[in-house]
């Protein structure tokens, strides 16, 4: 039998565009229960997207949908969404935790206001969605948590650049760690996700000199993301790269997730 998220809840935390709302978009195909939660709920100039016109896009896609506005950096506004999410659905069965902040300067062009941001966003928020989701987790059958982070590496290289940023992302994947050891056991496979070639979004549009002509798009995560929900294994600490999911999926061509299908295409960071 071919498992699907049909009738599931999914809790995707920074689900306003790219990944986050390509992992939600994936997941209402199957008729899932979409929260999407997020800081978005006004539309910016440089930055397209909002929660609202991703729940929008859910429900096109065959899905249920709610739009919650949260800010993962606040505790109150992260137990208001998990609320919602429980009181319209009845539970959580999967949790997301993609909101994320990069700054990809080195030590001395670090604003520590950035500094901040990204361990709030990055540190803070993934731990509070988390233990915030977690009693619905441990309730629900076939339980996942999945951070978007990279799998951990103490190659100087990763850090030269910008330390604050490399910091930030192998936190929360030392938390997707310590969450998998502590709550397995109890039926929650944890596990994180990283694209093996850098991702156009509209974010990564914003900065400059990288070509984005050499990018795949969110949806090759997004899949794997979905293959990682209904696959087999729950062993759980995973740290997983996109490719190499969807290949253990049964996946041999890979040129429609290329932004432009022949060109070399860039690697993403992290990955040795």
């Amino acid at each position: 039998m071919t498992r699907t998220l049909a009738g599931k809840t999914v809790f995707v935390a920074g689900g306003s565009r790219g990944i986050g709302e390509a992992i939600a978009i994936r997941c209402a195909r199957d008729g899932a229960n979409v929260v999407i939660a997020g800081k978005s709920h006004v539309a910016a100039p440089r930055l397209p997207g909002t929660i609202h016109t991703a729940a929008q896009k859910c429900e096109e896609a065959g899905g249920k949908a709610l739009a919650v506005r949260c800010d993962t950096r606040e505790e109150a506004e992260v137990e208001a969404a998990v609320k919602a999410a429980v009181e319209r659905f009845s539970g959580i069965d999967v949790l997301v935790a993609n909101a994320s902040a990069i700054w990809l300067r080195g030590t001395l062009d670090t604003p520590m206001k950035r500094f901040d941001l990204m361990f709030d966003v990055n540190v803070r928020g993934t731990f509070a969605v988390t233990q915030a989701c977690m009693p619905h987790l441990l309730r629900a059958e076939r339980a996942h948590v999945l951070v978007l982070s990279p799998p951990l590496s103490l190659q100087p290289k990763w850090f030269a650049n910008h330390t604050a940023y490399t910091t930030s992302k192998y936190a929360m994947s030392m938390l997707a760690l310590g969450f998998a050891a502590e709550f397995g056991a109890q039926g929650v496979a944890v596990d994180a996700l990283w694209p093996k070639t850098v991702i156009r979004t509209a974010a990564l549009q914003m900065i400059p000199g990288i070509d984005t002509t050499r990018c795949r798009r969110p949806e090759i995560v997004a899949d794997a993301a979905h293959a990682v929900f209904v696959g087999e294994d729950r062993a759980g600490g995973r740290f997983l790269v996109d490719e190499d999911v969807l290949r253990a999926a049964g996946v041999v061509d890979f040129a429609n997730y290329a932004v432009e299908p022949g060109k070399d295409l860039l690697p993403d960071f992290f990955l040795d």
